[in-house]
C-alpha cells in the first residue's frame, strides 16, 4: 500500500474528513517518525511494531561484478520489527487464504 492508497483509505472509512486534512496527518505522522529515527531514537506504536535505528559497522566487502575488494563505512539503517498483534493477524489472514 502506498501512502496516497492508505489516504485513501482513511478517506473511505471516514467521510466526514476532508482528504487534503487525511493528508497532512498522515505526513505529520510519517514526518515525526523519520525525525525520531534520524535522531537515533524509536518509535513504537503498541500492537502494530516498533520502528528503530541498528548500527552496521564498518566492513570489507566484495564487488560482486568485478570481485574486488572494497571498503563499507559505518552506517545507520532504519528497520521496523512488528508487533505480536499485527504478526498474529498477518498469519492468521494468511491461513484463511491458504486454506481457501
Amino acid at each position: 500500500m502506498t501512502k496516497s492508497e492508505l489516504i485513501l483509505e482513511i478517506a473511505a472509512a471516514h467521510p466526514n474528513l476532508l482528504i487534503k486534512d487525511i493528508d497532512l496527518i498522515v505526513s505529520t505522522i510519517f514526518d515525526e517518525i523519520e525525525g525520531a529515527l534520524a535522531q537515533g531514537g524509536r518509535v513504537e506504536l503498541r500492537g502494530f511494531g516498533a520502528f528503530f535505528v541498528k548500527n552496521r559497522k564498518a566492513r570489507i566487502g566484495r564487488n560482486p561484478r568485478t570481485g574486488d575488494t572494497v571498503d563499507v563505512q559505518e552506517k545507520h539503517v532504519p528497520f521496523f520489527k512488528t508487533g505480536k498483534e499485527l504478526r498474529k493477524r498477518a498469519n492468521n489472514q494468511l491461513e484463511d487464504t491458504v486454506s481457501n
